[in-house]
């Protein structure tokens, strides 16, 4: 984060530092962290850094892990003295005690460092010059991978892995590979200035002239752990408890494949570089707002973090080189530290609000530095999971090019090599550099296994855009500020919006009535041993609506209807509709204060039931019951009542099951109801010789798909009795009464997959379709369901509350062609005709493809539902 900030620190004098140090404190007084590091005495334990204590804790978790390779590779080409290369190698490890040092647990377990007197580095030579030259690059590549992939034994040294690679007698690669726990970013430039004045002075035949070392990085490790504990780890874990607070949000970003109970993630990375008008605008911007270029950026990317999690208190982890001493200026070791950036961020905030935070949060960090992150994590004590960084899940890094070239060797020009990491450290890592052409290259590092390539490459393009509004609009609202291409809003048109309308569909008992037409014979419903004729269904509707009419039922009467599950039930529905009236489901097994509420709620103006109920069903003083298997209406008219049905007009009122509070009456249009049931018969894919499972019970919405569209279309419905089925009469019903289609709820479903994969493979008759709805389709379902042969019969995964007429969305489960290919959460598929599907953040904005949101349904059947209020 503070590369730039450290380099001019180390460009001021001692007494200017001191000064610089006085006045961060406050005091007028020479601080204990301005006094000279002293060299340790050749008695005292040479102790690990505090840094140093954490990385061994993580290798000994994973001894195999690559995570914490630091590794660079150098193109020399000219003609190499490979003896003076050796030479310098050896030099530069015999003047930093870091890169000959292993580390071991001592009697107490904690761990030590030991320090080799001397040491000669190996440093092989693999010669490729035999290969043909088409493949040597290829080659080449594939050896630095295996060098930077081979673990390393910190208890056995070196920790620094020098290999040669001679691709052509003038072209070869220098691969070097430390551990963390011996150095960092910083110690990279110290070790190639270094390793280029030994291998001049050693080629030249000339002295050395390095300065000798004030310090080594034993030296710091003992005076850091001294100086903290005298009062100094105090004053600054006060500061950033205070920043930090007591609870601790785990920050997820939603992934394409699901998280493993343990993080060891394949590193990916996406560069790209900020349009130069952008970087101009962030500069002007920043310096607005007495920030610099860092804090701009980094406020962009918490903004991003924002609006892919929804999270309120967005933390970030910020590594800082951690080099204010001079001493330590020049010596190769484990300085660096990493600091936890919070910004809470109101979402209705303006962006330079944002920017602001993000300053102060940057600006206390920086005289709060020195407390290591793992005397932090000690002090506050987050929830751990093995999977997940305590205190912050992303990182960001933001460095300054060094503006020096690389310096050539006599005879030897050297080139860069980019050396691909082999496990990513976090799931998301962000570093900006800042490069001495002016230019800000960014990097996204990430965990391969979770993200795919397009998804990071989309949140590039969306940390872009945040950035240009940051830089042209500061004035404007988070919430507000639209991130999404025109691309991504096709794609969520075309996965939410479904233009399909049935805008001229008659209402469904009329749809019925030209089925009664074609097909007078036609069984229309299967009850037990009992059949009924489409003639003979309609007739005794017609009998009872007559009767209704003639009783004062018209356009928007409520009718309450309680029976059992039977005969009557179907007779019953029909005739309200055909009267014109609106049906209103009564569970007769409901408690009485549910049954009093929802009759005095709709205010039913006529009660249909049966004798032996009667008492149970509530009903007002004025109120007309009719007693359906009592009821005598053969006196009745049998034709098609012509009573006038707008569109508009009440079909039905369902309650729902209050389990928030008090059941909800939901009211639908008949023009919705007749829309729903004619793209019901279409995702059904219902005929006349059909027969469809009416498995719901009447006071649910389900009971209306199964019932309305398999009449619509000609086909038999098979009423199931009172009882629920076992998954043995289930399978009996189903081949005796040849059901065709069936739409049951998820969790009944799944406990017949699961049953019928017991049972094995066998035939099923003349299945042709299964819906399953009502909760969230399980993965272990579909993989049961196949199991049990019926894997070539059509699963829908079907979703939609009662307020959006039944199903809103299906999917087929076809759609995953294997096991392997089912997701965690398995999708709920695309609109129906007259559904669109928005997700939508708390400001009522689309949220990013992949992210989650709250789901809102529009469209006319979703208009068409309404809550039902009492008066």
């Amino acid at each position: 984060m503070n590369s730039d900030l450290v380099q001019r620190r180390a460009r001021l004098t001692p007494e200017q530092r001191n000064r610089l140090a006085q006045r961060l404190s406050g005091s007028g007084a020479t601080t204990r962290a301005a006094s000279a590091i002293p060299r340790r005495n050749s008695s005292t334990l040479p102790l690990v850094s505090y840094a140093q204590q954490r990385h061994w804790f993580l290798w000994q978790l994973e001894p195999l892990s690559t995570a914490y390779h630091l590794s660079g590779a150098l193109s020399l080409t000219g003609r190499l003295d490979i003896e003076a290369l050796r030479s310098s190698f050896d030099a530069l490890v015999m003047r930093h005690e870091s890169l000959r040092t292993v580390f071991r647990a001592n009697d107490q377990g904690m761990a030590e460092q030991i320090i080799a007197a001397e040491q000669k580095l190996d440093i092989p030579l693999v010669d490729l010059c035999g290969l043909p030259a088409t493949q040597r690059t290829v080659c080449a590549h594939e050896e630095v991978k295996r060098i930077n992939a081979t673990p390393f034994d910190l208890t056995q040294g070196p920790l620094l892995r020098v290999v040669l690679i001679k691709i052509a007698p003038e072209e070869h690669l220098l691969v070097v590979v430390m551990h963390h726990i011996i150095t960092d970013d910083w110690s990279k430039r110290i070790i190639i200035d270094e390793f280029a004045t030994h291998y001049r002075a050693c080629v030249q035949g000339q002295a050395l002239s390095l300065p000798a070392l004030p310090i080594q990085y034993a030296d710091y490790a003992v005076w850091q752990r001294n100086w903290l504990e005298a009062g100094e780890k105090d004053r600054q874990l006060a500061y950033w408890r205070a920043q930090l607070g007591d609870d601790h949000p785990v920050l997820q970003l939603p992934t394409d494949h699901p998280r493993p109970s343990t993080a060891s993630y394949r590193a990916a990375r996406f560069s790209f570089v900020l349009p130069a008008p952008l970087v101009a605008g962030l500069q002007r911007q920043a310096q607005r707002q007495g920030a610099t270029l860092f804090m701009a950026l980094l406020a962009g990317f918490q903004a991003l973090l924002q609006r892919y999690t929804g999270l309120d208190d967005i933390r970030v982890g910020v590594p800082i080189a951690n080099r204010h001493r001079i001493e330590v200026e020049s010596i190769i070791g484990f300085f660096v530290n990493t600091q936890v950036l919070r910004n809470r961020i109101d979402s209705r905030a303006p962006l330079k609000v944002l920017l602001d935070q993000a300053r102060e949060a940057a600006l206390g960090a920086q005289t709060h530095q020195d407390l290591p992150f793992e005397q932090l994590v000690e002090a506050l004590q987050p929830e751990r999971n093995l999977n997940q960084n305590p205190l912050f899940q992303v990182m960001y890094n933001h460095l300054r090019e060094d503006h020096r070239p690389l310096e050539n060797l006599p005879g030897i020009t050297l080139g860069g090599y980019e050396v691909d990491e082999q496990t990513a450290q976090f799931e998301l890592t962000l570093d900006t550099t800042e490069r001495p052409d002016g230019q800000v290259g960014a990097l996204f590092s990430y965990a391969a296994e979770l993200f795919e390539a397009a998804t990071i490459e989309r949140l590039g393009a969306h940390y872009l855009h945040l950035l240009q509004q940051l830089a042209e609009h500061p004035e404007r609202i988070l919430g507000d500020i639209d991130i999404l291409s025109g691309e991504e809003k096709a794609q969520l048109k075309a996965w939410g919006v479904n233009e399909q309308r049935y805008a001229n569909a008659e209402p469904v008992h009329r749809l019925i009535e030209r089925q009664v037409e074609a097909c007078p014979e036609a069984v229309a419903l299967i009850f037990g041993d009992t059949e009924l004729s489409y003639a003979e269904l309609n007739r005794r509707a017609n009998q009872l609506a007559h009767r209704l009419i003639g009783l004062g039922v018209k356009a928007e009467t409520r009718v309450g209807i309680a029976v059992e599950r039977s005969i009557e039930m179907i007779v019953g529905l029909l005739a309200i509709l055909k009267a014109g009236g609106a049906y209103v489901p009564l569970d007769p097994e409901y408690p009485q204060e549910r049954l009093n509420y929802m009759v005095t709620d709709s205010d039913i103006g006529l009660l249909l039931t049966q004798s032996h109920i009667r008492a149970r069903i509530p009903h007002p003083a004025q109120c007309t019951v009719l007693e359906l298997d009592t009821l005598d209406v053969s006196g009745e008219g049998a034709g098609n009542p012509a009573i006038p049905v707008h569109g508009d007009n009440l079909v039905y009122v369902i309650y729902t099951s209050g389990s928030t509070g008090k059941p909800k009456g939901v009211g639908l249009a008949h023009h919705a109801l007749a829309e729903h049931a004619q793209a019901a018969v279409g995702f059904f894919g219902l005929s006349a010789a059909d027969r469809m499972l009416l498995f719901s019970t009447i006071n649910f919405d389900g009971f209306i798909e199964q019932f309305f569209p398999p009449l619509c279309a000609g086909a038999a419905i098979v009423l199931r009795g009172p009882q629920l089925w076992d998954s043995d009469t289930f399978y009996r019903e189903l081949i005796n009464k040849r059901i065709t289609v069936a739409d049951l709820t998820t969790a009944y479903w799944f406990l017949l997959a699961q049953d019928f994969a017991r049972q094995g493979p066998r035939d099923y008759g003349l299945l042709r379709q299964v819906h399953a709805g009502g909760e969230a389709m399980s993965p272990e379902g579909i993989k049961a369901w196949r199991e049990a042969g019926l894997g070539g019969i059509t699963l829908l995964n079907t979703y939609g509350p009662t307020e959006a007429t039944v199903t809103a969305t299906a999917l087929d489960c076809g759609s995953y062609s294997s096991d392997d290919s089912v997701p965690m959460q398995v999708s709920i598929g695309q609109p129906l005709a007259g559904r669109n599907i928005y997700l939508l953040d708390a400001n009522l904005t689309p949220v990013i493809p992949g992210v989650a949101g709250e789901l809102c349904i529009g469209g006319i059947c979703w208009r068409a539902a309404t809550s039902i209020v009492a008066g």
